[in-house]
């Protein structure tokens, strides 16, 4: 759903009748609704059922695509996407009920594979999207994501077990409610920064109503019993510095995805630019996906051995040598698929390890709700890098005819601050615990859910 209508960007302003800045709603809603959905369905889940969450949020994805496939204008678009980032919560919930229902020796690698998907459909989608983009009427790609997610609904209620596991209580509405108007508020203020100004009363004034409901929300969230986020959990040792160091993963991780691109789409006759098509850009990146997909199962096997405290630093050892290794090489397409691969291991290994860091620390009652809070912190690494990256390479640019073009020393400079997030998250996970504090986390239900049984 992220990569989805990647293709159709430079297009979207004619297809939506709509200007440049209008038609970017098309995506910005996606990353707003997913930031929103994503705690929310997590709490709910774990209070209500999981599966039934899980139902839910595919249910909004079919009827977003669907809307979306019908769609010709700007708001019938907007909305379709609207529901399709509602289906963010996917992720944080499967994995669990991979918690809930699998033995012990099969949890590490299943919740793995879960986590690395993340990168996979999104590496993957984009080959596919612009296959379709480019062969077929735009809209098809709609009625194909409509089509999966009915696929997938299908196999949910013939397979997916629902887990007997409540929290029960109420859903804390005002939580949720003061959590989802701070992230639409910082989250608009991201992307929408560098289009309005970063100095405007609009971008000032959203930045400032974030921090103000942020600190409202937690004062509520640490005085009412039944809490969306518990931060007395959220703010324990593992937990804190694993949803820090997702939070830079996801900086790291979308570097790649905002510069090889455009390198290999830039004209030749820039020096530095490959003038290649949108379907080879999927190609270029879909080995990424697929190292990604790959060193999943790895990734458990390292969290089993060694813990996945070393296996975080592993993986993010990995990735800042893959962009280090993209500021040198950038000049063949060759070059960027061992870079795009480099990095795709190292993402495949740190993500891999996130969900076993997250459940060792937290009781299974609040399994989904922190599955969901980690998620929600590699959003908003990537929302920063979006914006970050965007600024930089709007300011160091070379003149390309009547146009200006990001030159070869911005790429370089976005790199190596992708190289430089990398070593943060070394940084802070090397003061995780040695071993996975899964051993002094609750393991059964607490009194409410045995009650709501």
């Amino acid at each position: 759903m992220q990569t989805l209508v990647i293709p159709l960007i430079p297009a979207l302003p004619g297809l939506l009748h709509a200007s440049a800045a209008d038609a970017t709603w098309a995506i910005t809603a996606t990353l707003l609704a997913g930031a929103v959905a994503t705690p929310t369905m997590g709490r709910l889940g774990d209070m209500y059922g999981k599966r039934r969450m899980l139902l839910v949020s595919l249910g909004a994805l079919v009827v977003g695509s669907a809307i979306g496939a019908l769609s010709d204008s700007l708001v019938p678009m907007v909305a379709g996407r609207t529901l399709q980032g509602l289906a963010a919560g996917v992720i944080p919930l499967g994995i669990s009920i991979m918690r809930d229902e699998l033995p012990a020796e099969r949890l590490g690698s299943a919740t793995a594979m879960m986590s690395a998907s993340l990168g996979v459909g999104g590496a993957l989608g984009l080959p596919a999207a612009a296959l379709l983009a480019e062969n077929a009427d735009w809209h098809v790609l709609f009625w194909t994501a409509a089509g999966l997610g009915l696929v997938v609904t299908a196999l949910v209620v013939a397979l997916v077990p629902e887990s007997p596991l409540r929290t029960g209580g109420r859903f804390d509405v005002l939580g949720a409610a003061g959590l989802s108007i701070a992230l639409v508020c910082l989250l608009l203020a991201i992307s929408k920064g560098a289009d309005w100004g970063w100095g405007s009363a609009a971008t000032l004034g959203l930045f400032a109503a974030a921090l103000v409901v942020l600190l409202l929300w937690g004062r509520w969230e640490l005085r009412t019993p039944r809490p969306l986020v518990d931060l007395r959990t959220s703010a324990r040792r593992q937990v804190l510095l694993t949803n820090i160091a997702s939070a830079v993963f996801g900086f790291a991780m979308f570097a790649m995805s905002l510069v090889l691109p455009q390198l290999l789409q830039l004209p030749a006759a820039t020096g530095y630019g490959l003038g290649k098509s949108m379907l080879v850009v999927g190609l270029v990146m879909a080995p990424s996906g697929l190292v990604m997909m790959a060193l999943a199962p790895v990734s458990a096997r390292i969290t089993a051995t060694r813990g996945p405290k070393t296996t975080l630093m592993c993986g993010a050892v990995v990735v800042a040598a893959g962009y280090a290794l993209g500021v040198v090489l950038m000049s063949a397409t060759w070059h960027l698929v061992l870079v795009s691969s480099i990095i795709g291991a190292g993402i495949g290994l740190a993500y891999g390890a996130m969900p076993s860091l997250v459940m060792g620390a937290v009781p299974v009652s609040e399994t989904a709700a922190a599955n969901s809070l980690n998620t929600l912190m590699r959003s908003i690494g990537t929302s920063v890098s979006s914006a970050t990256a965007g600024l930089i390479l709007a300011r160091l640019t070379v003149q390309f005819g009547p146009v200006a073009l990001p030159s070869r020393d911005g790429f370089r400079l976005v790199l190596g601050m992708g190289s430089a997030a990398a070593i943060i998250a070394l940084a802070v996970a090397a003061f995780l615990p040695r071993r996975s504090a899964a051993t002094s986390a609750p393991t059964e239900p607490e009194p409410a859910a045995a009650a709501s049984r």
